[in-house]
């Protein structure tokens, strides 16, 4: 007996303990990790996890939030039936009701309200996770709305929407190849932890990196030989300078400009205003910083860029910031070539694998063709040539206003108010719905503003379609039942498919179906998949090709590397959208505040606000902090742990300071998603990129002053 009772306590797993280990993976952060995680299930709980030694992208690594999956899934505020709403939007009261019931109810309201107002009259977002997508917009599509929305409004799409305006499609560095590594926004501790594991590789092998950052990170003490610690924002002002110096100094690579890129001339002729002072004054960098670390990233062939998913362009000015950055590898011939970076086509759900699937074509072939223009058409130029869904960022004016056509009824999958800036007008604009139904793990503050609340489950409680780098596909299994009432995403809306008679067979033959669908052309099956725990190989995957971009053209309008780029070169003048990367203050649409406020920089132990409720986790941060200079702390009287409140236009937010010297002066930089202190309650609705609507979390103004009553 005390034999078992030791292995029991070691969780060990044998027959005599009971104790089982499954295979599954973890979706808590973005699908570019999901990494493999190793289920302990004793008597259909999990009681421990561990990462998957055999999976092929984390190799048995887990960050801080894979390691607490288990205090995640139990949560104690799991929803565990389906609710509908007997209070107040916002109060929290419900009553639990069968699936059958909320099924009846929800199919009837979202066709009454298309029978009396149209098609997209009702919208349907997708929050995370990115699992389920392709689905979802077969849903929505199949119902006849077009108003199809997600939360790469705020994030992912800003990037893929850079390169296809730049280079037709979207890139990523080659890091084991190259000899400078310019890791603009590296932070891959806190965001991609599977990241540093390459980054640390290449350094080991005396690789150079050059780290621009308005933070010192973890990857800045790593890694960096330059770091270059700009005012945030000010991004394209010091890409459009270190390209003054590259042209100047006869560092391009005049024969990939010459028979590879369009506009080169206009481009050229622009980036002079940026001599050396300019860019210094308006990034408050050094001089001679600037010019050493472009003179290393110019001169030092091959060299790679790394362009994290939002920091770059959560900014007013964020597209053309980005579009200036990533112009750079033209400009130096480093694209599409070994140790560049290199055209990546997506495989499913945003993830690079080397084989295409039909994703697009499994949602478009039902896509209504009533030509209803989507919620913001026409607001924001770049978006609309070239995204296929709404920006949600005009969702809270479209609400408020009802224009051009009233919303009434909003479906959302995993739908999280605090994304949106003022998040209390967004919650607030939620009240002119007829009619909201959420699906979720946890009752959000977000959920109790709907009718019908439905169940979700975990990603340890349902089987998923995914795909890696590398080439792999998997398909995993459950390892516990879904707890309580809960049921996977794809189960709802294939079963809401059939019980709204929307006539798609393909939905109504359920999620297998689907994905089987999706992946039609490949050697493998859903079937075949299953039959391992771990990912495999896709015989049809390929390694990257470099150079064929450069023999065959590139998948723009004029088939080259655009620096001018030739699609909103036919934008009429009076939009105001430059075709070359121009520079502007991101904060030229904020009144003037003493500090720039920057929200959103990656913690290890959460992921926007996904975690704050776990204990375990939240035990690591417990309180919100204000990352504040110590000589801006010295000036406003504010001392280690102090009160602060944090103020403009829009808002008011209370939270600990934290003194540090890892921040600029006159910047300061907060954690986003904590309800006690939401940041995007400082984040005006209209602070959007005029061109993408991308919001500018990153930079925006805000005055600061010690709460005098409430001393640490």
């Amino acid at each position: 007996m005390k034999d078992i009772d030791r292995l029991l306590k070691a969780k060990i797993p044998c027959p005599e303990t009971g104790i089982e280990v499954k295979h599954t993976i973890c979706d808590i952060c973005s699908p570019t990790c999901h990494c493999g995680v190793d289920a302990y299930v004793k008597d259909g709980k999990i009681i421990k996890v561990e990462g998957t030694r055999e999976h092929p992208l984390n190799q048995g690594v887990l960050c801080t939030k894979g390691a607490a999956n288990r205090d995640y899934i139990y949560r104690e505020d799991r929803i565990k039936t389906p609710l509908r709403r007997v209070g107040a939007r916002g109060e929290g009261r419900f009553e639990p009701i069968s699936w059958d019931e909320a099924y009846t109810e929800i199919g009837a309201r979202l066709n009454a309200a298309k029978e009396t107002y149209g098609p997209n009259s009702v919208a349907f977002f997708s929050g995370f996770s990115k699992w389920y997508r392709p689905i979802f917009k077969r849903f929505a599509y199949s119902f006849g709305s077009t108003n199809y929305a997600t939360e790469s409004s705020v994030c992912f799409e800003s990037t893929v929407i850079a390169w296809k305006a730049t280079a037709g499609m979207f890139s990523v560095p080659d890091v084991e190849h190259t000899k400078v590594f310019l890791g603009w926004a590296l932070n891959p501790h806190y965001s991609d932890h599977l990241t540093a594991f390459n980054v640390l590789q290449y350094k080991e092998h005396g690789g150079k990196v050059i780290i621009v950052d308005p933070r010192k990170t973890p990857a800045v003490d790593k890694y960096a030989d330059i770091h270059l610690q700009l005012r945030p924002g000010t991004d394209g002002a010091l890409a459009l300078g270190m390209a003054k110096l590259i042209i100047e100094n006869g560092w391009q690579d005049q024969e990939f400009i010459d028979k590879h890129t369009y506009g080169y001339e206009e481009y050229a002729e622009y980036v002079k205003q940026f001599d050396l002072d300019r860019v210094a004054g308006i990034t408050g960098l050094s001089p001679d910083d600037i010019y050493e670390a472009t003179k290393l990233f110019a001169t030092a062939h091959p060299a790679a860029v790394h362009q994290s998913a939002s920091p770059v362009t959560h900014h007013h000015n964020g597209f053309q910031n980005y579009r200036a950055l990533i112009s750079l590898c033209a400009l130096t011939g480093n694209y599409d070539c070994p140790g560049g970076v290199f055209p990546m086509p997506p495989t499913y759900t945003i993830q690079c694998a080397g084989f295409p699937t039909r994703e697009h074509e499994f949602a478009d072939e039902v896509k209504p063709t009533h030509g209803t223009p989507l919620i913001g058409a026409g607001r924001f130029p770049v978006w609309d040539a070239f995204m296929d869904e709404f920006q949600a960022m005009d969702l809270t004016r479209t609400l408020e206003e009802g224009t051009p056509y009233p919303v009434k009824a909003l479906f959302g999958l995993g739908i999280n108010a605090r994304m949106f800036p003022e998040t209390g007008r967004f919650l607030k604009a939620l009240g002119s719905l007829d009619f909201f139904v959420a699906a979720d793990l946890f009752l959000t503050d977000t959920c109790k503003y709907a009718d019908i609340v439905l169940p979700s489950c975990s990603s340890f409680e349902r089987g998923e379609y995914k795909v890696y780098p590398g080439g792999f596909s998997l398909f995993t299994k459950p390892v516990i039942t879904p707890l309580y009432e809960s049921k996977s995403d794809v189960d709802m809306l294939c079963e809401l498919a059939r019980h709204m008679n929307l006539g798609d067979p393909l939905l109504e033959a359920g999620y297998k179906a689907c994905v089987n669908d999706i992946i039609r052309d490949l050697s493998v099956t859903v079937e075949s998949l299953e039959q391992s725990d771990f990912p495999v190989m896709t015989p049809e995957a390929r390694p990257p090709m470099f150079g064929a971009y450069r023999e065959h053209g590139f998948p723009t309008p004029t088939g080259k590397f655009e620096f001018k780029c030739s699609v909103i070169e036919k934008f009429p003048k009076e939009w105001g959208v430059s075709a070359i990367p121009t520079w502007t203050d991101p904060l030229e649409d904020e009144e003037p505040y003493p500090f720039t406020l920057t929200s959103g920089a990656r913690l290890p132990n959460a992921i926007h606000s996904r975690a704050h409720d776990v204990p375990t986790l939240r035990s690591l941060r417990p309180d919100p902090l204000a990352d504040i200079h110590p000589d801006d702390a010295a000036a406003a009287g504010v001392s280690q742990g102090d009160m602060v409140e944090l103020y403009n236009a829009h808002g008011s937010i209370r939270m600990k300071a934290n003194l540090t010297t890892r921040v600029r002066p006159g910047n300061i930089h907060i954690y986003h998603g904590y309800r006690e202190a939401n940041a995007n309650d400082l984040i005006g609705a209209a602070h959007l990129d005029p061109c993408t609507g991308f919001p500018g979390f990153k930079s925006a103004g805000c005055h600061m002053r010690r709460c005098e009553e409430e001393k640490a």
